[in-house]
């Protein structure tokens, strides 16, 4: 990696020769602007507003823009003459948590690398201090003609420093909150909770940009002379107001049907509401649900075929039951009958003869 600035960590007496590089390296598509009615690249000239003519850049120099509109000319030298102790120095000032350090600060990441073989063992001493002491150092260093703010923590084995934001620069958070009071129940909080659990965690080595891959084949279709058809864009809902509730709800079970697609484990559990939903969700969600619910109605449908096809044979079975009983019943009266009228016929002789 191209080291962009060379100088030393100042850690008390102690110094470290380092190199800086950039940790962090940009991957989205530039694009170039062109005159659409011939291609032809359009490029940007500096041109002085005076003579309105082309200037180059070694006749550029610099100026701050006063209140009034008064160019005040500041050159190299005068910056140059400026006390700056840490022009070439990333002095350590303090070592507090990491916690401590907001990440609204963080800014550009940059590996410190030690510069030479007798860096080494100061190097490796702080590292390790950083290690076993669970804690960041806070430091000022200059780069581009500024002094700057920095963090350094340990990465693998590698110094790493975060570039940060003075605390004057960030701002107060307070006009970007909702306006009004808006209360939160319990119930929303519960099912809030359970989208979160049931999303779970994700590899963060596993996200990657969906929307540059997107650019890329539709530039390598169009360097080929293929005709592109975009996707129909997905109604995300957004801007809608919606019932929270059933929002959630849905939510919840899209995310569940995802995961058993996937084969994973443990699901959050949801207690469903029932509260009415007078609204249409949208999107993934809806469809998914969608199907959840036909499928659900189609089995139940089924189940309640089969049972009622289970009740048409119990019910047959009995009415053959019954049958077979009276039947039998008829047989037992005939025969008793015929005894007994027997028997008269006989006591009837008997008494004839006498």
């Amino acid at each position: 990696m191209r080291s962009i600035w060379n100088g030393a960590i100042s850690f008390g007496l102690v110094s470290i020769p380092i190199k800086l590089v950039n940790a962090t390296e940009n991957h989205s598509i530039s694009f170039r602007q062109i005159h659409l009615a011939d291609g032809g690249r359009i490029r940007y000239r500096k041109v002085c507003e005076l003579d309105e003519e082309e200037v180059s850049g070694g006749e550029i120099g610099k100026a701050y823009e006063d209140a009034d509109g008064t160019m005040i000319p500041i050159t190299d030298e005068d910056l140059a003459q400026l006390p700056l102790p840490t022009a070439k120095t990333i002095e350590i000032v303090a070592f507090v948590p990491a916690d401590r350090i907001d990440p609204l600060q963080m800014d550009a990441a940059y590996y410190l690398s030690a510069n030479g073989v007798p860096a080494a063992k100061p190097y490796t001493l702080l590292r390790e201090a950083l290690k076993r002491s669970n804690r960041v150092a806070v430091a000022k260093y200059a780069l581009r003609g500024r002094e700057r703010l920095g963090m350094l923590r340990v990465v693998d084995d590698v110094i790493a420093m975060h570039g940060l934001l003075w605390p004057d620069e960030i701002r107060a958070p307070e006009e970007a909150a909702p306006d009004g009071d808006v209360t939160v129940r319990d119930a929303e909080l519960d099912l809030a909770d359970a989208l979160m659990d049931t999303l779970g965690e994700v590899d963060m080595d596993s996200l990657h940009d969906d929307y540059r891959e997107a650019v890329e084949e539709l530039v390598a279709a169009k360097a080929a002379g293929e005709s592109v058809l975009p996707d129909e864009p997905e109604d995300t809902g957004g801007g809608k107001v919606i019932d929270l509730i059933a929002a959630l709800e849905n939510s919840v079970r899209a995310a569940r049907s995802s995961r058993d697609d996937e084969g994973d484990g443990d699901m959050a559990d949801v207690h469903p509401f029932t509260k009415a939903s007078s609204s249409k969700t949208s999107g993934k969600t809806a469809r998914t649900t969608g199907t959840a619910k036909k499928a659900t109605s189609t089995t139940k449908k089924s189940a309640g075929s089969r049972t009622t096809a289970k009740k048409a044979t119990a019910k047959k079975s009995t009415a053959k039951k019954s049958t077979a009983k009276k039947s039998t019943a008829k047989k037992r009266t005939s025969s008793s009958g015929g005894g007994t009228a027997a028997k008269k016929t006989t006591s009837s002789r008997k008494r004839t003869s006498a």
